[in-house]
Protein backbone atom coordinates (compact mmCIF):
# COMPACT_ATOMS: atom_id res chain seq x y z
CA UNK A 1 0.00 0.00 0.00
CA UNK A 2 1.38 3.38 -1.03
CA UNK A 3 1.19 6.26 1.43
CA UNK A 4 1.02 9.93 0.51
CA UNK A 5 1.86 12.65 3.03
CA UNK A 6 0.94 16.30 2.73
CA UNK A 7 1.16 19.47 4.80
CA UNK A 8 -0.98 22.58 4.50
CA UNK A 9 1.13 25.51 5.70
CA UNK A 10 -1.50 28.12 6.53
CA UNK A 11 -1.40 31.50 8.17
CA UNK A 12 -3.05 30.24 11.35
CA UNK A 13 -2.60 26.47 11.30
CA UNK A 14 -0.30 23.78 9.95
CA UNK A 15 -2.03 20.51 9.12
CA UNK A 16 -0.56 17.17 8.09
CA UNK A 17 -2.35 14.22 6.50
CA UNK A 18 -1.40 10.73 5.34
CA UNK A 19 -3.57 9.23 2.58
CA UNK A 20 -3.67 5.74 1.07
CA UNK A 21 -4.02 4.76 -2.60
CA UNK A 22 -7.81 5.01 -2.36
CA UNK A 23 -7.62 8.43 -0.63
CA UNK A 24 -8.55 7.06 2.78
CA UNK A 25 -7.10 9.06 5.66
CA UNK A 26 -4.68 7.16 7.91
CA UNK A 27 -3.47 10.10 9.97
CA UNK A 28 -4.31 13.77 10.35
CA UNK A 29 -3.17 16.34 12.87
CA UNK A 30 -2.88 20.11 13.09
CA UNK A 31 -1.09 22.69 15.18
CA UNK A 32 -1.09 26.48 15.33
CA UNK A 33 1.32 28.23 12.97
CA UNK A 34 4.22 29.99 14.75
CA UNK A 35 3.59 33.61 13.85
CA UNK A 36 6.38 35.42 12.01
CA UNK A 37 9.08 32.85 12.82
CA UNK A 38 10.57 30.83 9.97
CA UNK A 39 12.75 28.54 12.11
CA UNK A 40 9.87 27.63 14.41
CA UNK A 41 7.73 26.97 11.34
CA UNK A 42 10.36 24.50 10.11
CA UNK A 43 10.43 22.88 13.55
CA UNK A 44 6.65 22.50 13.56
CA UNK A 45 6.60 20.81 10.13
CA UNK A 46 9.44 18.44 11.08
CA UNK A 47 7.70 17.53 14.34
CA UNK A 48 4.44 16.81 12.52
CA UNK A 49 6.21 14.65 9.94
CA UNK A 50 7.90 12.57 12.63
CA UNK A 51 4.61 12.25 14.50
CA UNK A 52 3.00 10.92 11.32
CA UNK A 53 5.81 8.40 10.87
CA UNK A 54 5.39 7.21 14.46
CA UNK A 55 1.77 6.47 13.62
CA UNK A 56 1.86 5.03 10.07
CA UNK A 57 5.51 4.03 9.54
CA UNK A 58 8.25 5.38 7.28
CA UNK A 59 7.34 8.02 4.68
CA UNK A 60 9.53 8.72 1.67
CA UNK A 61 8.16 12.09 0.50
CA UNK A 62 6.28 15.16 1.67
CA UNK A 63 4.08 17.54 -0.31
CA UNK A 64 3.48 21.04 1.04
CA UNK A 65 0.90 23.63 0.09
CA UNK A 66 2.39 27.06 0.74
CA UNK A 67 0.77 30.52 0.93
CA UNK A 68 2.87 31.83 -1.95
CA UNK A 69 4.74 30.67 -5.03
CA UNK A 70 8.18 29.43 -6.00
CA UNK A 71 10.45 31.81 -7.88
CA UNK A 72 11.63 30.22 -11.13
CA UNK A 73 14.73 32.39 -10.89
CA UNK A 74 15.90 31.56 -7.33
CA UNK A 75 13.91 28.52 -6.23
CA UNK A 76 12.90 30.45 -3.13
CA UNK A 77 9.46 31.49 -1.95
CA UNK A 78 7.85 34.66 -3.28
CA UNK A 79 4.46 36.35 -2.91
CA UNK A 80 3.73 34.85 0.52
CA UNK A 81 1.29 36.65 2.81
CA UNK A 82 3.12 34.83 5.64
CA UNK A 83 6.00 37.20 5.04
CA UNK A 84 8.53 35.25 7.14
CA UNK A 85 8.54 32.68 4.29
CA UNK A 86 9.56 35.17 1.60
CA UNK A 87 13.01 34.49 0.06
CA UNK A 88 13.42 31.30 2.09
CA UNK A 89 14.54 28.01 0.51
CA UNK A 90 11.86 25.97 2.24
CA UNK A 91 12.30 22.94 0.02
CA UNK A 92 16.04 22.59 0.63
CA UNK A 93 15.75 23.38 4.34
CA UNK A 94 13.15 20.67 4.89
CA UNK A 95 14.85 18.10 2.67
CA UNK A 96 18.03 18.48 4.72
CA UNK A 97 16.13 18.04 7.98
CA UNK A 98 13.83 15.23 6.90
CA UNK A 99 16.09 13.32 4.53
CA UNK A 100 13.29 12.81 2.01
CA UNK A 101 11.97 14.39 -1.16
CA UNK A 102 9.87 17.53 -0.64
CA UNK A 103 7.40 18.93 -3.19
CA UNK A 104 6.00 22.46 -2.98
CA UNK A 105 2.98 24.06 -4.60
CA UNK A 106 0.72 27.02 -3.94
CA UNK A 107 -1.89 26.21 -1.29
CA UNK A 108 -4.75 27.39 -3.49
CA UNK A 109 -3.55 25.10 -6.30
CA UNK A 110 -3.60 22.18 -3.84
CA UNK A 111 -7.07 23.16 -2.69
CA UNK A 112 -8.39 23.49 -6.24
CA UNK A 113 -6.92 20.14 -7.29
CA UNK A 114 -8.45 18.35 -4.31
CA UNK A 115 -11.90 19.79 -4.96
CA UNK A 116 -11.73 19.23 -8.73
CA UNK A 117 -10.79 15.55 -8.44
CA UNK A 118 -13.25 14.28 -5.83
CA UNK A 119 -14.75 17.33 -4.17
CA UNK A 120 -17.36 19.95 -5.00
CA UNK A 121 -15.99 20.30 -8.54
CA UNK A 122 -15.84 16.59 -9.34
CA UNK A 123 -16.76 15.89 -12.96
CA UNK A 124 -16.19 19.46 -14.15
CA UNK A 125 -13.62 20.08 -16.87
CA UNK A 126 -12.71 23.53 -15.54
CA UNK A 127 -12.60 24.53 -11.87
CA UNK A 128 -11.50 27.71 -10.13
CA UNK A 129 -10.67 27.06 -6.49
CA UNK A 130 -10.73 30.09 -4.19
CA UNK A 131 -9.32 30.43 -0.69
CA UNK A 132 -10.80 33.36 1.22
CA UNK A 133 -9.26 33.10 4.66
CA UNK A 134 -6.22 34.77 6.20
CA UNK A 135 -5.29 35.69 2.63
CA UNK A 136 -7.02 35.40 -0.72
CA UNK A 137 -5.69 32.98 -3.32
CA UNK A 138 -6.92 31.00 -6.28
CA UNK A 139 -6.03 27.96 -8.32
CA UNK A 140 -7.06 26.76 -11.79
CA UNK A 141 -7.68 23.13 -12.73
CA UNK A 142 -8.28 21.97 -16.28
CA UNK A 143 -9.25 18.34 -16.95
CA UNK A 144 -7.96 17.27 -13.55
CA UNK A 145 -4.59 19.01 -13.91
CA UNK A 146 -3.51 22.03 -11.90
CA UNK A 147 -2.32 24.95 -14.02
CA UNK A 148 0.88 26.51 -12.65
CA UNK A 149 1.56 29.05 -15.39
CA UNK A 150 4.84 30.35 -16.80
CA UNK A 151 5.57 32.34 -13.62
CA UNK A 152 3.92 29.89 -11.19
CA UNK A 153 1.20 32.44 -10.38
CA UNK A 154 -1.78 31.10 -12.36
CA UNK A 155 -5.00 31.85 -10.53
CA UNK A 156 -3.50 34.47 -8.22
CA UNK A 157 -6.43 36.82 -8.50
CA UNK A 158 -6.02 38.18 -4.95
CA UNK A 159 -3.39 40.71 -6.02
CA UNK A 160 -5.33 42.20 -8.86
CA UNK A 161 -7.31 45.34 -7.98
CA UNK A 162 -10.94 44.83 -7.05
CA UNK A 163 -12.81 45.69 -10.29
CA UNK A 164 -15.61 48.22 -10.56
CA UNK A 165 -14.69 49.89 -7.27
CA UNK A 166 -17.16 52.56 -6.18
CA UNK A 167 -15.85 56.10 -5.47
CA UNK A 168 -16.89 55.87 -1.80
CA UNK A 169 -15.15 52.53 -1.19
CA UNK A 170 -11.78 52.57 0.54
CA UNK A 171 -8.78 50.97 -1.17
CA UNK A 172 -6.69 49.70 1.74
CA UNK A 173 -2.92 49.13 1.49
CA UNK A 174 -1.83 45.53 0.92
CA UNK A 175 1.29 43.77 2.20
CA UNK A 176 2.38 43.38 -1.44
CA UNK A 177 3.02 47.14 -1.60
CA UNK A 178 -0.05 48.11 -3.62
CA UNK A 179 -3.51 49.27 -2.54
CA UNK A 180 -7.00 48.06 -3.34
CA UNK A 181 -6.04 44.42 -3.97
CA UNK A 182 -8.90 41.92 -3.96
CA UNK A 183 -7.30 40.34 -0.89
CA UNK A 184 -7.78 43.55 1.13
CA UNK A 185 -11.53 43.27 0.53
CA UNK A 186 -12.25 39.53 0.55
CA UNK A 187 -9.86 38.03 3.10
CA UNK A 188 -11.04 37.57 6.67
CA UNK A 189 -8.83 40.41 7.95
CA UNK A 190 -10.03 42.58 5.06
CA UNK A 191 -13.68 41.99 5.97
CA UNK A 192 -12.94 42.79 9.62
CA UNK A 193 -11.07 45.99 8.71
CA UNK A 194 -13.81 47.29 6.42
CA UNK A 195 -16.42 46.62 9.11
CA UNK A 196 -14.31 48.59 11.57
CA UNK A 197 -14.13 51.50 9.12
CA UNK A 198 -17.91 51.80 8.85
CA UNK A 199 -18.82 50.93 12.45
CA UNK A 200 -15.90 52.01 14.62
CA UNK A 201 -15.93 48.55 16.25
CA UNK A 202 -13.20 45.92 15.98
CA UNK A 203 -14.95 42.53 15.92
CA UNK A 204 -14.09 39.08 14.58
CA UNK A 205 -15.68 37.71 11.41
CA UNK A 206 -17.80 35.33 13.49
CA UNK A 207 -19.03 38.17 15.70
CA UNK A 208 -19.94 40.32 12.70
CA UNK A 209 -21.88 37.53 11.00
CA UNK A 210 -23.67 36.70 14.26
CA UNK A 211 -24.82 40.32 14.50
CA UNK A 212 -26.72 39.91 11.23
CA UNK A 213 -29.17 37.58 12.96
CA UNK A 214 -29.47 39.68 16.12
CA UNK A 215 -31.50 42.73 17.03
CA UNK A 216 -28.91 45.19 18.23
CA UNK A 217 -27.58 48.63 17.47
CA UNK A 218 -24.96 47.13 15.15
CA UNK A 219 -27.22 44.69 13.30
CA UNK A 220 -27.96 47.02 10.39
CA UNK A 221 -24.27 47.85 10.03
CA UNK A 222 -23.39 44.15 10.02
CA UNK A 223 -26.00 43.48 7.34
CA UNK A 224 -24.59 46.33 5.28
CA UNK A 225 -21.06 44.96 5.66
CA UNK A 226 -22.11 41.45 4.62
CA UNK A 227 -24.04 42.75 1.62
CA UNK A 228 -21.03 44.82 0.51
CA UNK A 229 -18.81 41.76 0.94
CA UNK A 230 -21.09 39.72 -1.33
CA UNK A 231 -20.98 42.47 -3.94
CA UNK A 232 -17.17 42.60 -3.79
CA UNK A 233 -16.97 38.81 -4.08
CA UNK A 234 -19.40 38.84 -7.01
CA UNK A 235 -17.28 41.45 -8.80
CA UNK A 236 -14.05 39.60 -8.15
CA UNK A 237 -15.45 36.28 -9.37
CA UNK A 238 -17.14 37.91 -12.37
CA UNK A 239 -13.73 39.10 -13.55
CA UNK A 240 -12.48 35.49 -13.39
CA UNK A 241 -15.54 34.18 -15.24
CA UNK A 242 -14.96 36.78 -17.96
CA UNK A 243 -11.44 35.39 -18.53
CA UNK A 244 -11.39 31.69 -17.53
CA UNK A 245 -15.14 30.90 -17.65
CA UNK A 246 -15.00 27.91 -15.28
CA UNK A 247 -17.81 25.41 -14.92
CA UNK A 248 -17.49 25.44 -11.13
CA UNK A 249 -16.05 27.89 -8.61
CA UNK A 250 -15.31 26.27 -5.24
CA UNK A 251 -14.82 28.39 -2.14
CA UNK A 252 -12.65 27.46 0.82
CA UNK A 253 -11.12 29.25 3.80
CA UNK A 254 -12.81 30.79 6.81
CA UNK A 255 -15.00 33.24 4.89
CA UNK A 256 -16.40 30.36 2.80
CA UNK A 257 -18.35 29.19 5.86
CA UNK A 258 -20.80 32.10 5.49
CA UNK A 259 -23.74 30.31 3.89
CA UNK A 260 -25.44 33.52 2.73
CA UNK A 261 -22.84 34.16 0.02
CA UNK A 262 -23.79 31.00 -1.94
CA UNK A 263 -27.28 32.37 -2.49
CA UNK A 264 -26.52 36.07 -2.81
CA UNK A 265 -23.42 36.11 -5.03
CA UNK A 266 -24.96 34.13 -7.94
CA UNK A 267 -27.97 36.44 -7.77
CA UNK A 268 -25.87 39.49 -8.59
CA UNK A 269 -22.65 38.44 -10.36
CA UNK A 270 -24.45 38.55 -13.71
CA UNK A 271 -24.31 42.35 -13.41
CA UNK A 272 -20.59 42.15 -14.27
CA UNK A 273 -20.29 38.91 -16.29
CA UNK A 274 -20.11 39.59 -20.05
CA UNK A 275 -22.82 37.08 -20.98
CA UNK A 276 -26.60 36.84 -21.30
CA UNK A 277 -26.58 34.11 -18.61
CA UNK A 278 -24.17 32.69 -16.04
CA UNK A 279 -24.04 28.90 -15.94
CA UNK A 280 -21.03 28.74 -13.63
CA UNK A 281 -21.83 27.00 -10.34
CA UNK A 282 -20.70 28.42 -6.99
CA UNK A 283 -20.03 25.70 -4.42
CA UNK A 284 -18.70 25.27 -0.91
CA UNK A 285 -15.67 23.01 -0.56
CA UNK A 286 -16.61 19.40 0.09
CA UNK A 287 -13.51 18.75 2.16
CA UNK A 288 -13.69 21.97 4.17
CA UNK A 289 -10.47 23.44 5.51
CA UNK A 290 -8.71 20.10 5.05
CA UNK A 291 -9.07 20.16 1.27
CA UNK A 292 -5.73 21.89 0.73
CA UNK A 293 -3.80 19.34 2.75
CA UNK A 294 -5.28 16.51 0.68
CA UNK A 295 -4.11 18.23 -2.50
CA UNK A 296 -0.65 18.67 -0.95
CA UNK A 297 -0.44 14.93 -0.32
CA UNK A 298 -1.25 14.29 -3.97
CA UNK A 299 1.88 16.22 -4.98
CA UNK A 300 3.91 13.17 -3.95
CA UNK A 301 2.18 10.80 -6.36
Amino acid sequence: MMLYCGVDLGGTKIEIIVLTDDNSTLFRHRVSTPQGNYEKTLDAIVELFHLAEETVGSLNALGIGIPGAISQRTGRIKNANSVCLIDQDLKADLQSRLGCKVYLSNDANCFALSEAVDGAGEGAKTVFGVIIGTGCGGGLVINGQSLDGANFIAGEWGHNPLPWLEPNETALPCYCGKSGCIETFLSGPGFVKHFELISGHSLSTQEIVALVEEDSSLSDTAKQALERYCEWLAKGLASVINIFDPEVIVLGGGMSNIDYIYRRVPEIWGNWVFSDQVLTQLAKAKWGDSSGVRGAAWLTR
